[in-house]
């Protein structure tokens, strides 16, 4: 039997009703949990703002700057809202039992890379994320929408709050690889705290 559940309880609020989602496995559940955590501290999760109000926030803005908020889709949990030089575009982020991923289509056929997390999802496809360290040897992803092919390119979140000075040291040591590897010799509550949240984003 599989167990449902209610994607307003892991966020700890009420949503309107629409948007309650409902899980296909316990391990899909964990995983919405563990991702909508992460989310929350990283001061881009503008939650259950609607597309109309992604697209009025990000009109101003260059193009490659992005927001992830709550899917108005009861099919779905998080939407990726991204500024391109035609418009805002919503990217529904899929997720099954395991994983989430983008439904783009990259060049020769590859298929869409896969994650246990939706910040590390947002990093692949960011400068110097594994999508765009592969850029150089001619990757590229686009978002299919209205007939358009647009490249995909995230470059800049759009903040929705002020992140404390704590968790930018966090995404600062994050994103030094030599530091990282170098974490077993640092405090355990220190690891743990750079575990909490392991994006350099």
């Amino acid at each position: 039997t599989v167990r449902a559940g209610k994607f307003g309880a892991c966020c700890s609020r009420r949503l309107p009703h629409h948007r309650y989602k409902t899980f296909s496995s316990r391990a899909q559940y964990q995983l919405v949990l563990a991702a909508a955590r992460k989310l929350q501290e990283s001061g881009f999760y503008w939650s259950a703002l609607g597309g109309k109000e992604a697209g009025a926030l990000l009109g101003p803005e260059p193009p490659g700057t992005f927001l992830v908020r709550d899917s108005s889709d009861h099919h779905h949990f998080f939407t990726l809202s991204v500024k391109t030089a035609t418009g805002t575009k919503n990217l529904r982020i899929q997720c099954d039992a395991c994983c989430f991923y983008l439904q783009t289509d990259a060049c020769g056929g590859h298929s869409a890379p896969r994650f246990d997390c939706v910040l590390k999802l947002i990093h692949h496809y960011m400068p110097g994320g594994g999508a765009g360290a592969a850029a150089g040897g001619g990757s590229a992803y686009f978002i299919y929408s209205g007939g358009e092919k647009v490249p995909l390119e995230l470059l800049r979140p759009l903040s929705s709050a002020m992140s404390s000075l704590q968790h930018l040291c966090r995404k600062t040591v994050n994103g030094h690889i030599d530091v990282s590897s170098k974490r077993e010799q640092l405090p355990q509550s220190l690891k743990e705290f750079l575990q909490e949240y392991d994006a350099p984003i």
